[in-house]
């Protein structure tokens, strides 16, 4: 294992993305009528929840898109190892400290931690520098498609168990019912603890990556500003980036309130919410595999992003007029809006890189990480400020505009005279 470090690479990113995803199912909670900041009869009404809510996630992808950089270049001059080890230590304190939060109420800690956990879990640049040297020519596709694997299975595994773990006396396929002591900081504990034991594997079976560091210079604390402002100064990269900034956001919209949507107007169970955000993971996994590699072979990248922009801002408006008579359509709708938005984010990710000055698409997709980091913050916390009410959905028409609003963008303004043959189109990998 020594010898191989892709397991723990994979191990890493996979138990990042399994984190995230464990909480989708447990956020509503926080705002619910049964919920420790809710439980009084001055406690905070539902808008005001649901914009604490927006700002509690706001804070997580902004810290990342501040400390990725700065991890990536502390991992130039220390070593991938002790700065990978390092950061997943730091993600297990900040989930045993939400987890303290919402057992006390405490609205700072909550802050507190989520900024913790996500200065520390910018660790997949440093992930990804790991593989980039460790890989040959040869096999360079085929680690970064494990990257995109450990992605895609963390985000089906992870909203599941979060579902399940905040759930007391829920079945498990009727096999044994959760214990009644489940609740909202569960997922929490568990998360600590896979993330320590993922920090403990690091420090025993992950080599030493980087062969030659660099000790020149001062780190530069605002690298992710800069290279978001060079990325839209770029002509090859510009309407590329805006395109990416508009469905990012729209595409927050969707995952940080549909959870809750699904709470009051359909009053799914946060059981029943991790398994339909399973269910769309392992969808647009699907859709990725399989879909993206047969319409590549018929299509480039910018022409699929020409039609599959669109189809995804349609699927969120269908989400919209979605009647809450019935869950049914919610689950017809998914095998579309999966297959529009699966292409929509394995096609974007090649032609950022196919887009990139020659040998500059590591760089090229360093900025467009920024880009998506930076597009969830203004989106989750608007989500509380346009929303009116405890049915309303509101956020899944701004998603639909906004994603369609990138479409346009897409549509009228790029132009593919910057496109270079020479990387793989839509196959490549998306992260």
């Amino acid at each position: 294992m020594r010898k191989n470090p892709m397991l723990a690479i994979f191990t890493t990113v996979f138990i990042d993305l399994l984190g995230f995803g464990i909480l989708i199912p447990v956020f509503p909670l926080l705002i619910s009528s049964g919920s420790p900041f809710r439980v009084t009869p001055e406690g905070w009404s539902f808008t005001q929840g649901l914009i604490m809510l927006g700002w509690l996630q706001a804070i997580y992808p902004f810290c990342i898109f501040v400390a990725a950089p700065i991890l990536g270049q502390m991992s130039d001059r220390h070593g991938r190892r002790p700065v990978l080890a390092t950061s997943i230590f730091g993600t297990s304190v900040g989930y045993v400290l939400f987890a303290i939060g919402i057992s006390t109420a405490n609205i700072p800690l909550l802050f507190a931690a989520r900024a913790l956990d996500g200065i520390t879990g910018g660790n997949l640049a440093v992930a990804q520098a790991a593989i980039g040297d460790v890989s040959t020519n040869e096999n360079r596709a085929k680690n970064f498609g494990l990257l995109g694997a450990a992605f895609g299975l963390g985000f089906i595994i992870g909203p599941y168990l979060g579902g399940r773990l905040s759930s007391p006396d829920a079945s498990f396929y009727g096999l044994f019912d959760t214990p009644s002591w489940f609740g909202a900081t569960t997922p929490f504990w568990f998360a600590a603890i896979i993330a320590l034991a993922n920090g403990v594997s690091v420090l025993v079976t992950f080599p030493e990556t980087l062969k030659e560091k660099f000790h020149g210079g001062r780190i530069k604390i605002g690298r992710s500003i800069s290279n978001v402002v060079a990325g839209f100064k770029s002509d090859r990269l510009r309407v590329i980036l805006a395109t990416g900034f508009l469905f990012n956001a729209g595409f927050t919209f969707f995952t940080t309130f549909f959870g809750v949507y699904l709470k009051n107007s359909f009053n799914f169970t946060s059981a029943k919410i991790g398994d339909y955000f399973a269910l769309v993971g392992l969808f647009i996994a699907f859709s990725q595999a399989v879909v993206v590699a047969r319409v590549a072979k018929k299509l480039a990248d910018f022409k699929v992003l020409r039609f599959s922009l669109f189809g995804t801002a349609a699927m969120m408006l269908v989400y919209f007029l979605t009647p809450t008579s019935s869950s049914a359509y919610l689950y017809m709708v998914i095998p579309f809006f999966t297959f529009f938005n699966g292409l929509t984010m394995a096609n974007m990710s090649s032609l950022v890189s196919r887009s990139a000055e020659p040998g500059q698409q590591g760089q090229a997709m360093g900025i467009y990480s920024s880009v998506q980091s930076l597009a969830q913050v203004p989106a989750s916390i608007l989500v509380g400020y346009i929303t009116s009410g405890i049915n309303s959905s509101q956020p899944l028409l701004v998603s639909s505009v906004c994603i369609g609003l990138g479409g346009f963008v897409f549509a009228t303004m790029f132009r593919p005279k910057y496109v270079s043959d020479t990387v793989a189109r839509a196959g490549a990998p998306v992260g």
